[in-house]
Formats: structure tokens, C-alpha cells, sequence
């Protein structure tokens, strides 16, 4: 399908707009670099002065250069191994913010009667923290280990699984519908990474969010400049 500039930085394909917002029943967004400014994981890593090597990783998971996603995960984690908690609550007051127009887009999702799921590669703290601040109603994602007050450079099982990677995005999305009654083409995925690929693909509307460019290829909405809540410019 042929991408389409419907206005400056926004990319569509595969549809005609405007739909109507009130026609889905269901919103999943990633967290980082999606919903919010930064990559947890790399800011962690700062802490133990590894944010040049982990970042290099994150950013090939997310172009989609890294085939498995968990272990990709896993040695990021390892290199938290000894990094204080407090760092946690540190990068979260200091450097996360919301991106650009999350407040306003969740809003008017809510408003529209859509329920709304935040399922990420990154940590329950910074999950549970976002989840709470913009009234998100489900989420799912990986927990870090902490022993003595130190990250042990390793993640907890819960009871869906080990770790949440682009399939376990999918599952969740999926699972969500089935709980809401709804059909997986009556939900959207936003998200801007690889490990996004799979729930933006069973999802009614896949949102690309200054995203890599294989997710952009793949989006049936592009946004390439402003805001999350440019979206509502091809939902009404």
C-alpha cells in the first residue's frame, strides 16, 4: 500500500480517514520512547556508567537487527547487576517525562470509551508509575530483581511468564480484547520499535510514533512529527 502524507509529519496507508475514535473499544501503547521520553534501561545503566553499551543494544532490538528480544533483555539487565534501587526512583523524577500529547490522546480515548493497555519491555516500576499517573487501566512488563536494596542484574518470573518480548505484546493485546469482547480490529497498538511489530500487526490500527523505520513501513499511521495526540487527527 502507498503511503499517503495526509498532513505534515503524518503518514497514513491502508484506510481512508477520518475514523471515528468511538468505533474501537480498546488503545495499547508501548512505554518507552512511545508514551514517554527515554529508554529505562539505558538511564539505569548510567548509574552503573554502562548507558554507552546498553543503549547500543536497545537500539538494535528496537531497529529489529537482534533475532531474540529476551536475551537481547537479559544482558542489558545483567549489566544492572549492583546498581542501587534509589536509581530507579532517581531516573524516573529526573529524567523520564511524558512525551508529548500522552496526557491528551489517553484523555480523549477515555472520553471515547476506549480502555486503555501500556504493555512493555521495561520495568514494573516505571509501568505502575505511568499506569497510576495517566489512568491506564491494564499493563504488562518485566520485573526487576532487587536484593539488599542492589539490583541483582536479573528479572522475576510472574505468573504469565518470564519476559514480556513482542510476542507476549501480541498475547496481551489479544488476551485484553478477548477479556473486553471486542475484536482485535476494534483495537490500536502505538508503539516504535520492532518488538511493537507483532501487536501492531493483529491490531485494528497500528500507530508508528517517531518510530524506527521498519515499524514505520509497517504503520498505518505514521507520526513523524508533534505530538502522540496527532492521532486524533485522523480519529475523530
Amino acid at each position: 500500500m502507498t503511503p499517503i502524507e495526509f498532513a505534515p509529519g503524518l503518514v497514513i496507508r491502508g484506510f481512508t480517514p477520518p475514523l471515528r475514535l468511538a468505533d474501537f473499544g480498546l488503545i495499547a501503547f508501548d512505554m518507552d520512547s512511545t508514551l514517554i521520553n527515554i529508554e529505562c534501561v539505558d538511564e539505569i545503566a548510567d548509574a552503573a556508567g554502562r548507558k554507552a553499551e546498553v543503549a547500543a543494544i536497545t537500539a538494535a532490538a528496537m531497529r529489529g537487527e537482534i533475532a531474540d528480544y529476551k536475551e537481547s533483555l537479559r544482558q542489558r539487565v545483567a549489566l544492572l547487576a549492583g546498581v542501587p534501587a534509589t536509581a530507579l526512583e532517581e531516573v524516573y523524577n529526573r529524567r523520564l517525562q511524558l512525551n508529548p500529547g500522552a496526557e491528551a490522546l489517553v484523555h480523549a480515548c477515555r472520553e471515547a470509551g476506549l480502555k486503555t493497555l501500556l504493555v512493555s519491555g521495561g520495568f514494573t516500576f516505571f509501568t505502575d508509575r505511568i499506569c497510576e499517573r495517566l489512568g491506564i487501566d491494564f499493563s504488562r512488563s518485566n520485573q526487576l530483581e532487587i536484593v539488599d536494596d542492589l539490583l541483582t542484574g536479573r528479572m522475576v518470573d510472574q505468573g504469565w511468564g518470564d519476559i514480556c518480548d513482542g510476542e507476549e505484546k501480541r498475547r496481551m493485546l489479544l488476551d485484553t480484547c478477548a477479556e473486553l469482547g471486542i475484536e482485535p480490529r476494534e483495537a490500536i497498538a502505538m508503539g516504535d520499535g520492532a518488538n511493537d511489530l507483532p501487536m501492531m500487526g493483529v491490531a485494528g490500527l497500528s500507530v508508528a510514533h517517531h518510530a524506527k523505520p521498519r515499524v514505520r513501513e509497517h504503520a498505518m499511521v505514521a507520526i513523524d512529527e508533534g505530538g502522540l495526540d496527532r492521532l486524533l487527527e485522523v480519529l475523530r
